[in-house]
């Protein structure tokens, strides 16, 4: 399948013409996925940095060849499509290895991105806080290292030793790359301070403390919209694949008074390139921090459940376990707004069989915001402790701590002292034995 994409305004530039490639192997069709839907992602993820789709393929081929991925006959094929519509980038949807990637450029005479270095070029130009860049960069460093091979010839030159020892020196390959091991080490350890940073304030919400509400799903799956309307904020939304890369928290108050913060993390994705898991460990810590993990799903994207267990594997790799998440996940089934009324019942029914609280929401509309909200409720009083307090009259600063800190369940006013039963979390109640 080829389809002409060209704009009708021609006002595409040659550097930003673009043909996306999804690559599907014959012997495999066990995919969650079909190859249609994976390239209409990989078009999104190409469209996400203003990138002109000028051609989009399925392209089945039988075996990888470990020098250029495709077959002959295939690649010129692919060169006849590129010369004729003076294509200057080609995105590959798979991981190619560096030799594959420096013939396939050799091949075809023109820039060949990887589904990683598409999703590297993204968060390169979307990273806003320092933290972010410096991420971003540690993750494009160590992709960028193992990648010079390309064919740049002056990666092969050579410089002469020093002194009278002679000999061939480094060649500039050995100089580019001890340059980048440089680089590396010193973003590291600019992130270890982000970490100690972070970790200090981790401290400082432990002492106060609020719970900590995370939100994780695939990208686009409307995280940042469900933020947005939980928080009357303005994060950044737009139906685009990472319209938000930096993570953003804001405290909230649930109907029963309670003050919780909630956090808006990085979308996910399938085939989430290891380079950037790695990066984004600091900041995907605050998922592991979190007392409430809520899962935000696409409900009426197609691929919908294969999204689904593309965030479960990326949250194991996190280390949150199957038992973890059964004590702290919710899942919202966010966008129902565009299912219709029978499928809206199919999930309501699949919804109540569901070993962990299931919501459906549609974070544009506000349906199911209320039931979400008391869900965390019902969520974060399974982790407290209930106990029963007697106060007296004349302790009337201890009785305003424990309304500011607790959940008072009952009251009772006696003759001379005051009959509570209080919900603690385990921090304040540790607070509470030691006044």
């Amino acid at each position: 399948m080829f389809t002409d994409e060209t704009k009708d305004d021609g006002s595409a530039e040659l550097g930003e013409r673009t043909f996306v490639i999804h690559p599907h192997p014959k012997s495999k069709t066990d995919y969650a996925r079909g190859p249609e839907a994976r390239l209409q992602e990989i078009c999104g993820l190409a469209e996400a940095i203003d990138l002109d789709i000028i051609a989009k393929e399925v392209v089945t081929f039988g075996k990888i060849k470990p020098g250029s991925y495709f077959g002959k006959g295939t690649c010129e094929r692919l060169d006849a499509i590129v010369k004729a519509n003076d294509i200057r980038i080609i995105i590959v949807d798979t991981q190619l290895s560096p030799v594959q990637q420096r013939n396939l450029e050799r091949a075809w005479d023109c820039k060949v991105l990887d589904r990683t270095g598409i999703i590297l070029e993204i968060f390169g130009e979307r990273a806003r806080t320092k933290e972010g860049v410096l991420q971003v960069e540690l993750a494009h460093m160590t992709y960028q290292r193992s990648r010079l091979v390309r064919s740049w010839t002056h990666l092969e030159r050579q410089r002469g030793g020093a002194g009278f020892m002679g000999g061939p020196g480094e060649t500039q390959i050995e100089v580019d790359r001890r340059l980048i091991d440089q680089r590396i080490s010193k973003l590291k350890r600019q992130l270890k301070d982000v970490k100690r940073t972070r970790e200090l304030h981790r401290t400082a919400r432990r002492k106060v403390p609020y719970p900590i509400v995370a939100l994780v799903g695939y990208t686009n799956a409307g995280k940042s919209t469900l933020f947005n309307q939980l928080t009357n904020s303005d994060v950044f939304v737009k139906d685009q694949l990472f319209a938000t890369l930096d993570p953003t928290m804001r405290s909230i108050k649930l109907p029963n008074g309670r003050d919780i913060i909630l956090s808006d993390t990085v979308g996910f994705i399938s085939d989430l390139p290891h380079e950037l898991v790695d990066s984004f460990h600091a900041t995907l810590e605050e998922v592991l921090e979190a007392q409430v993990v809520v899962h935000v799903r696409d409900i009426a994207h197609p691929d919908t459940d294969a999204q689904s267990a593309d965030v479960s594997e990326v949250l194991k790799e996190l280390g949150l376990g199957d038992v973890a998440l059964q004590e702290t996940l919710i899942e919202v089934r966010n966008k129902i707004d565009l299912l219709d009324a029978e499928q809206v019942d199919i999930h309501s029914n699949t919804a109540i069989r569901s070993s962990h609280p299931v919501i459906l929401t549609s974070a544009v509309t506000s349906q199911g915001i209320e039931d979400f909200l008391l869900s965390i409720e019902a969520r974060l009083a399974q982790a407290m402790a209930t106990v029963e307090v007697k106060v007296e009259f004349a302790e009337g600063k201890k009785l305003s701590w424990i309304y500011a800190h607790g959940e008072v369940l009952d009251r009772t006013d006696d003759e001379d002292s005051i009959r509570l039963t209080v919900r603690f979390d385990d921090a304040n109640f540790q607070r509470f034995q030691n006044m």
